[in-house]
């Protein structure tokens, strides 16, 4: 039987991280960049795409302001979504556009969904990250519990901010997929999948500098998000959301 790899997010895409996606042995990836705007990602995704390694767009949408940041990944969206907009809007606007609907590292640390917010939006969310690098002790049993309290499909991805983490965790499903749209029904349906991961020592290092990595991302990394940047690309008062999500915005320039 066929058996379709996906490494299901990853947050950089050059050739390098191609090579090592073809390396090992994957067949699909989710690119979801931070604070960039679907038509780019769909634009890059469609560039890095070719007959050995197809590349799927998705939005990793942050929820919430800077001190309340709930993560959801969305695929297959038709239009593009903000950041910084409530929870239920934004899974209002997912489900208006038959986007699929992923809790990326569910209860880890202040970014992302909790049980409560599962139960809220089960029938809305079509699967739960159990295992990627960033995960500390006894987190991949957390979100394998939820994953079966709630009764929705597991996914594993390496979440890589790193280039060399790229591969270090996949999903296979039975089967063989050729399209984005493919994948993407594939996530949204429950096709029956396994998440795997490397091990040893070399998997360990990788662990430790993605977890190093998500350090720097909330300190000088926010920092610089917060005081010195402008305006983000996906910030719902940005231009080219035309004013759709100021009901539901909850950052605004003057907060």
């Amino acid at each position: 039987m066929d058996r379709f790899r996906l490494d299901a997010h990853v947050k950089l895409l050059d050739q390098a991280v191609v090579e090592r996606a073809k390396d090992r042995g994957l067949d699909a990836l989710v690119y979801a960049p931070h604070f960039v705007r679907l038509p780019e990602i769909r634009r890059r995704a469609e560039r890095f795409t070719d007959d050995e390694l197809l590349v799927v767009p998705g939005r990793e949408v942050f929820t919430g302001d800077w001190r309340n940041r709930k993560h959801v990944l969305a695929l297959g969206l038709s239009e593009p979504v903000p950041d910084f907009i409530t929870l239920e809007g934004a899974m209002a606007e997912f489900e208006q556009q038959g986007a699929t609907v992923l809790a990326p590292h569910p209860e880890f640390a202040t970014v992302s969904l909790e049980a409560h917010d599962i139960r809220a939006h089960r029938d809305r969310i079509h699967g739960i990250e159990v295992y990627n690098p960033k995960y500390l002790a006894g987190h991949a049993e957390r979100a394998r519990e939820l994953a079966a309290t709630f009764g929705l499909p597991a996914f594993g991805s390496s979440y890589a901010h790193l280039p060399k983490t790229v591969g270090e965790v996949w999903t296979a499903f039975e089967g063989s997929f050729e399209t984005v749209p493919e994948v993407v029904a594939a996530l949204r349906d429950g096709v029956p999948r396994s998440v795997y991961h490397r091990s040893g020592p070399r998997h360990r290092v990788r662990c430790a500098a993605e977890f190093a990595h998500l350090f720097y991302e909330n300190s000088w990394g926010k920092i610089d998000r917060l005081f010195l940047s402008g305006t983000e690309p996906t910030h719902p008062e940005h231009i080219a959301y035309e004013g759709r999500f100021d009901a539901v915005s909850v950052y605004t320039d003057t907060d």
